[in-house]
């Protein structure tokens, strides 16, 4: 028997290959399916079964490609209704993979769907869960998701999923591995720890979830400080449940070099988003204007998702040469599909075409720290809430990069501010998005509050409510 997690760090994502005696099945693939058609050819190895235990919201799985590719039957559990040919499992059925078993635990909460997938080895022994969104470490599912599916409230689908949790899943032996969907960053939970792998019986001790003395406590615990979903994961839920065009087909259309003038006539005419996908000190220095800069180099595709939020939106790429395919796949990862094409030569051809260009008012922390007239300019930090909590610039304002379509109609044109993240990542999005929409009355800082924390600007850990909702 072989157990393969292969982890996705830009989405925090876990799918899994389970191997055994010339079979195998393949857990909450990611779009793109070579590393898996790979590893079935290394092994020698037949895919028998495509298990999703759920419509995934954060990105789209690869189960309809895989499936076209091997003729391997994909498995959702109870309730599901895909629009094409699955198995619906019921709840413990228990479907054979060589020597070995994976029984189906209906897990409803999370989603009404969902399925947590128990290993019996070739001893007969439980050895391992493979806990979807139901149980993360440190953490479990996000109970908001599913509500207008299910017809549900949020409170009653965190009280299923207690349920689930606590009949199904804490009777099981303290010794078995828990191999959850998703690890610290995703935004299917809100406490996931950085490990991906763990025991039961540890997720018993230390996840808060786990530890509530009745459903009632279970409820206002995994219910308290849920931020708002991105908007993306409904397009995503759809897409994993009514199918997608094939990854072959995205990969073909956005790999289309285009010349500089041709980049320009369909930029033009197809009312397409250029998005520049290279690191932000590049960036400031030289784009096409009206671009939008999210870095590959990053958490790219879940701020992708949470920016643009369209999966229909045109995109045009710019990228550092060599990283087209590399952007494309990540974009399709969440839906992205509708890539027209990459420029030919990035930047620098457009340069040497003459071409305009923009560039963004960016200055080092120590420059800041010598212009800041810190009881008179404004200063916005786009950190999330708990990063500003933790330690801020003194009278600083908060508003987090996530909520920026919501707080930029609220900005002065006419009065100018200084804006900062952590690293400089995320306030180069924030600049990008400000000048394509007309803002040009600000200042951004290279590399964030990390460079600003060596400075002597006063700081505070004090946190003013009208300062974080102004």
């Amino acid at each position: 028997m072989k157990i393969e997690q292969i982890y996705t760090g830009c989405l925090a994502q876990g799918a899994y290959y389970i191997s055994s005696n010339g079979e195998a099945a393949i857990i909450d693939p990611l779009r793109e399916t070579k590393p898996y058609l790979e590893r079935l050819e290394k092994d020698n190895t037949t895919l028998k079964y495509i298990f999703e235990t759920h419509f995934h919201a954060d990105f789209v799985s690869g189960h309809l490609d895989l499936s076209h590719a091997t003729n391997a039957s994909i498995v959702y559990g109870p309730t599901a209704t895909p629009a094409f040919n699955a198995i619906i499992a019921s709840d413990n059925q228990v479907f054979k993979v060589g020597n070995i078993q994976l029984k189906v635990l209906h897990t409803p909460g999370h989603t009404m769907e969902s399925i947590c997938l128990l290993l019996i080895d070739e001893n007969g022994k439980e050895t391992a869960l493979f806990s979807g969104d139901t149980l993360f470490l440190g953490d479990v599912g996000r109970p908001d998701l599913a509500q207008k599916a299910a017809n549900l409230t949020q409170e009653e689908l965190a009280g299923l999923l207690y349920d689930s949790l606590y009949q199904k899943i804490l009777p099981l032996a303290d010794d078995i591995t828990v191999y959850p969907a998703h690890g610290a960053g995703s935004a299917c939970g809100k406490n996931m720890m950085k490990e991906t792998v763990d025991s039961l019986g540890n997720q018993k001790k230390i996840n808060y979830a786990l530890n509530q003395p009745n459903k009632e406590a279970f409820i206002k615990s995994v219910l308290d400080g849920l931020l708002p979903p991105p908007s993306y994961f409904g397009m995503n839920v759809a897409m994993n449940k009514s199918g997608y065009n094939s990854f072959d087909n995205v990969m073909k259309s956005g790999k289309r070099a285009l010349s500089v003038a041709e980049f320009e006539t369909v930029a033009e005419n197809s009312g397409a988003l250029i998005l520049d996908t290279r690191n932000n000190s590049d960036f400031a220095k030289a784009f096409i204007p009206q671009s939008i800069n999210i870095g590959v180099n990053g958490d790219f595709a879940p701020w992708v998702g949470a920016l643009i939020a369209d999966v229909k939106q045109p995109l045009l790429l710019v990228t550092d040469n060599g990283k087209e395919e590399e952007v494309i796949t990540r974009l399709s990862r969440v839906g992205f599909d509708n890539m027209l094409g990459y420029l030919d030569g990035g930047i620098d051809a457009w340069i040497q075409a003459n071409k305009e260009i923009d560039t963004v008012n960016r200055i080092s922390a120590q420059q800041f720290a010598q212009q800041l007239n810190i009881k008179t300019d404004k200063v916005i930090d786009i950190r999330k809430e708990s990063e500003y909590a933790a330690e801020h610039i003194e009278d600083a304002y908060s508003k987090p990069l996530s909520y920026i379509n919501d707080w930029i109609k609220d900005i002065n044109p006419n009065e100018h501010f200084y804006m900062h993240c952590a690293g400089g990542y995320r306030s180069m999005m924030a600049a990008s998005i400000l000048q394509a929409r007309g803002y040009r009355n600000f200042t951004e800082i290279e590399g964030g509050f990390n460079a600003i924390a060596t400075t002597e600007i006063p700081k505070t850990d004090f946190v003013c409510q009208s300062k974080i909702l102004a």
